[in-house]
């Protein structure tokens, strides 16, 4: 691989930004379309992000734009780089696939542009897309290495059995999975996932990403998974996987997790589902013995949604450097204050500003998309450094943080 991008290529790719920006979605679904046409790369994706209701083509549109925009400066891109380079070792990408990338993207943007895309235009982004294609491939062999090299790491997928089954609520369930093998397991950085291969009846090869919601002890993970009304993977998971069921997973992956032993106040906040890394970092803190104070904020519908919630109370109360709060949107008339719950409504800004140490706490976010964009620009525009607020988005974070 180059160096460097050459000049000459720079400046074809940034003179191709108009293009882009007006063209950008429709070259991604085009690109995919090809891909997909072959079954064993369709395999490797989370189908659940594509189609027409997918994010994933606008999250990729947005991510070739920016790398288009910045050619000549990539080292303001290096989080997201680290990003798609963790999101492809869990999914297990490997050098081998990215020519099908390659030869899929530039004829989508042969077949988008037309007679705009000449011969230069593909060459350079051809040449632009290796350099970026190398450095992934390096940084990914680097994390399959340590994986592998790690006390309980492995390559590639592994066997787990299903050892326990625990509603946690009326739409999430846990389940506590131990490798079929026996041994021992990765220590996970508290708020990464795993990914599954989920070989679902009748249906095609199912890849999902599930966050760990338990601290690291070196025999099990745990998972707590929501179930999505038109969701096929979370709906045979909670229904039709048991005790004893073994399923395929790869190991633990992302660039959002606790610090280790953090120096500055911890405020997680959580909404929905989004509580599960937050449980994590709080059994994590909870264990370690923190010493640092400890916020742990989460947002919940009602009582009959909110999963974990004497889990959280003991550790709150057995631990004197937490505090817990809890919102619920709409509190049934059986959800009890200061009992289920401690606020009505919705967890706010002016909340967080009041009550936790803005000036200088390191904020760990988890929710859906409006939750995220309201905390994380929030958070921003109330003075707190970009290097102390840490999210993680289920799904392509594309549009996060746009208006």
């Amino acid at each position: 691989m180059p160096s460097q991008l050459s000049a000459q290529t720079i400046a074809t790719v940034k003179a191709t930004v108009p293009a882009l920006e007006a063209h950008g979605l429709e070259i991604t679904k085009a690109m995919y379309a090809r891909m997909f046409q072959n079954p064993m790369i369709r395999s490797l994706f989370n189908q659940s992000h594509h189609g027409e209701t997918g994010s994933q083509p606008r999250a990729l549109a947005n991510a070739i734009l920016a790398y288009a925009q910045n050619i000549d400066n990539l080292g303001i891109l290096g989080a997201a780089v680290e990003r798609i380079a963790q999101k492809h070792v869990g999914l297990q990408i490997l050098p081998e696939h990215y020519p099908y990338v390659a030869e899929a993207l530039l004829d989508a943007i042969k077949d988008v542009l037309g007679n705009a895309a000449s011969e230069e235009v593909l060459a350079a982004w051809g040449e632009a897309y290796w350099f970026l294609a190398d450095i992934l491939i390096a940084r990914e062999a680097a994390v399959y290495q340590a994986i592998a090299d790690a006390d309980g790491g492995w390559s590639g997928w592994r066997a787990f059995r299903v050892e326990a089954k625990i509603r946690e609520s009326e739409v999430i369930t846990s389940l506590v999975l131990r490798p079929v093998d026996g041994s021992r397991v990765l220590a996970h950085k508290p708020g990464q996932y795993l990914t599954f291969w989920l070989e679902l009846p009748g249906e095609q090869t199912q890849k999902r990403n599930y966050s760990i919601s338990a601290a690291p002890n070196g025999a099990t993970y745990r998972i707590s998974v929501k179930r999505e009304p038109q969701g096929s993977a979370s709906n045979w998971l909670h229904d039709l996987a048991e005790v004893g069921t073994v399923l395929k997973v790869s190991a633990p992956a992302g660039e959002f997790f606790l610090k280790h032993q953090p120096e500055r106040p911890v405020v997680l906040v959580g909404g929905g589902v989004g509580l599960t890394p937050m449980i994590a970092m709080l059994e994590t803190l909870a264990k370690t013995g923190a010493n640092v104070p400890v916020h742990y904020v989460h947002g919940a519908l009602n009582g009959a949604t909110h999963a974990m919630r004497d889990h959280v109370r003991h550790l709150a109360s057995s631990t004197s450097s937490v505090d817990a709060t809890t919102f619920y949107l709409e509190p049934r008339p059986e959800d009890v204050r200061g009992r289920d719950f401690d606020k009505g409504g919705p967890i706010s800004l002016d909340w967080l500003k009041a009550n936790t140490p803005v000036a200088e706490a390191d904020y760990y976010l988890c929710g859906p998309k409006g939750f995220l964009r309201t905390f994380v620009n929030g958070l921003a525009l109330a003075g707190v450094a970009q290097d102390r607020i840490h999210y993680e988005f289920f799904g392509p974070a594309d549009e996060l943080l746009g208006t």
